[in-house]
């Protein structure tokens, strides 16, 4: 964010920075550069051109690398803004794995949408309108109408194993983790509509979770080559079953202290960081000690106060340096 002439770091020249003023009147601005964890300027589908430095520890790392080797998902604990959804993006780009498959598990989630939804009533509807339309006798390849979701993308046999991303799990039904427990033992899922096709369309070309991408089926069976890197993470909200947690190798992401906290501004906003903007990391500690804060939020001060913010004015700071936890 561009300071205006003779702006400070305290916030002199405010004005120069208010995009929106609240008085009614329209004006063409122009948008200053986004924080660089906030730019979306790679192709579509693609997310982050780029994923933000992720920073953890050699401990927590070597757990991570555990998970690795035994081909086993990953379970992360910890609390909010701790980094858990972003381990599974740092993954993926360290090991040049590809585009991350997401799963956002909510109360209604289940295991049939993560593997695969066939779209029945839309294949009858178009079959139907070719036929009222004269154009054949109206029946279409299956194909079309099948697309694997992200847990069934992630067992399309490849040379290399994607990374899998299962945001949430304490947040789905009781019974989830329980149901999820065969497809990682096997590394396999059935997709009954295209089991019992014919012999001669014994392979389907079905639609994946990918932008734009599409893979062959044969005989309604989708089998893993290589595991997936599966990454669940929690929010603690509840336990999970005996029999899911003896499957998963599990890491607990501590809240980052002063010196990690330090390095992790530093790899976002460059060697200067935090100069001059002591007090920042000071107020956030303090609130922090107090009630849940995510690093990012630290990292969204720093970037303001750069800018020429005064954060102190009228309430900004608690604005941007707000729990995440209990009452507002």
């Amino acid at each position: 964010m561009n300071r205006a002439p003779g702006a400070d770091a305290r916030g002199q020249g405010l004005e120069d920075w208010r995009l929106f003023r609240g008085d009614g009147q329209a004006r063409a601005v122009e948008f200053p550069a986004a924080p660089p964890w906030r730019r979306f300027d790679g192709p579509t589908g693609a997310g982050r051109s780029a994923p933000p430095p992720y920073l953890i520890g050699r401990a927590e790392a070597d757990v991570v690398n555990a998970a690795l080797h035994l081909r086993r998902p990953l379970l992360v604990t910890g609390q909010p803004g701790t980094g858990k959804s972003s381990l599974a993006h740092a993954v993926a780009h360290e090991l040049r794995l590809g585009r991350v498959l997401e799963w956002p598990v909510n109360s209604r989630a289940a295991l049939q949408d993560a593997l695969y939804r066939y779209d029945a009533i839309g294949r009858l509807r178009e079959s139907n309108l070719r036929r009222d339309l004269g154009e054949g006798d109206g029946e279409l390849g299956i194909g079309s109408y099948v697309r694997l979701g992200p847990l069934g993308t992630a067992l399309v046999p490849g040379s290399r194993p994607r990374v899998l991303l299962v945001d949430e799990l304490d947040k789905g039904d009781v019974d989830l983790p329980n149901d999820l427990l065969n497809v990682f033992e096997e590394g396999e899922f059935e997709i009954p509509e295209l089991a019992r096709l014919p012999e001669d369309q014994a392979s389907v070309r079905v639609m994946t979770a990918d932008p734009d991408t599409w893979t062959w089926v044969a005989r309604g069976r989708v089998r893993c080559r290589e595991f997936p890197v599966v990454i669940i993470t929690s929010n603690g909200e509840r336990d999970f079953p005996p029999a899911f947690l003896r499957r998963c190798v599990r890491l607990a992401l501590p809240e980052p202290d002063e010196d990690r906290l330090l390095a992790i501004v530093h790899a976002h906003l460059g060697a200067e960081g935090l100069a001059d903007h002591d007090d920042l990391l000071r107020a956030f500690l303090a609130r922090r000690a107090r009630g849940e804060l995510a690093t990012d939020q630290l990292l969204n001060a720093v970037f303001l106060r750069r800018g020429g913010v005064d954060l102190d004015a009228d309430g900004l700071l608690d604005a941007v340096l707000h729990r995440l936890g209990g009452t507002v």
